[in-house]
């Protein structure tokens, strides 16, 4: 995955806390419709037809279709956002933020400052979806520390600090109710990554601007949470119902070269704990491999090779076809 500023708490700021603070832009995430405000620690969908009801959980409602997700209800309410587990977890990231980063990330800073200043030139109060933002990912702090910027971080981990517990393969917020989402990381761990994009669409206003960071030349991580992965050119087929703005690579081969170095010596382990511990020696002497990155920048043979791909773009009403996606292609192999 991308690098990820670790040791920022996932609470946005800038975004009002609390269901009814939200509540106009929150919809039933089966039938999109409106929602009703909460009563008994629960929100119900206002459409008579569907009434289907969605617990709320230390004022953050959970707003997840269970008929269409893998995540229960119950599994939110046997575990609050303010338990000592999740303090305890809170102890863990704390500690990881001084383990060495497991990538570099060339690109979050400058697209997310550069979709920072396109909000902002568009006036009244932007909208910022943060899909999967239970950790702050890198460069994130352009758009929360602005106040200008409305930002709603969503997630559907429990141990999470979301502002909505939800699903991003049903986001339960109202068409053309957004206007930039952010989702770094995110889309390697879903199951179905292009309905996921399809919600993303919906929700965003014309000319809305997304960016989105995914791995290509990464292993496995986060479980059995891990399905896919994307070229450069397959990010742009994914996002084809975008216009770009840019796209390249976040991390290249030295950072890929760094993630096979860590997961080879991990493979000789016998125990999780052995495994750990010479995955910690691998992430350790792969910084310098890393660091290369830095050099080899937007080179065509780095695109090839990108450990992790981004793409920067805006809404459009129609999809590009795929000889264009083809025609996009900057690697190396040409001619």
């Amino acid at each position: 995955m991308a690098d990820a500023d670790v040791a920022a708490p996932a609470v946005l700021a800038a975004a009002p806390a609390g269901v009814d603070a939200l509540r106009e832009l929150l919809r039933c995430p089966r039938c999109k419709g409106p929602l009703t405000p909460p009563i008994n620690n629960a929100v119900r969908c206002a459409d008579g037809a569907c009434a289907r009801s969605y617990p709320v959980v230390a004022g953050k409602p959970v707003l997840i279709d269970e008929e269409r997700s893998v995540f229960l209800h119950a599994d939110y309410l046997l575990r609050s956002p303010a338990s000592a587990e999740r303090g305890a977890l809170a102890g863990v990231k704390e500690w990881l933020r001084w383990l060495p980063s497991p990538s570099v990330n060339m690109s979050a800073v400058r697209c997310l400052a550069r979709m920072r200043d396109m909000l902002l030139g568009r006036g009244g109060n932007p909208v910022v979806l943060v899909v999967g933002g239970g950790l702050r990912g890198k460069g994130v702090s352009q758009l929360a520390d602005t106040p200008a910027l409305r930002v709603i971080n969503v997630d559907p981990a429990p141990d999470s600090a979301a502002l909505v517990f939800c699903d991003a393969h049903d986001l339960p917020f109202a068409d053309g109710s957004v206007d930039a989402v952010v989702v770094q990381a995110v889309l390697e761990h879903v199951a179905d990554p292009w309905r996921c994009v399809d919600e993303i669409h919906r929700v965003l206003k014309p000319e809305g601007i997304v960016y989105s960071e995914t791995p290509f030349m990464q292993q496995v991580h986060l479980r059995g949470y891990d399905f896919t992965r994307f070229s450069h050119l397959g990010h742009r087929r994914l996002f084809r119902r975008f216009a770009e703005l840019e796209s390249g690579a976040v991390a290249g081969p030295g950072t890929a070269l760094a993630w096979a170095w860590r997961y080879f010596l991990a493979s000789f382990a016998r125990s999780p704990r052995a495994a750990k511990v010479l995955s910690w020696i691998g992430r350790v002497t792969g910084i310098v491999v890393e660091q290369f990155d830095h050099v080899l920048g937007q080179r065509p043979g780095a695109l090839d090779g990108a450990s992790c791909v981004f793409f920067l773009g805006t809404r459009s009403p129609r999809a590009i076809s795929d000889r264009d996606v083809l025609a996009g292609y900057r690697g190396a192999q040409r001619g």
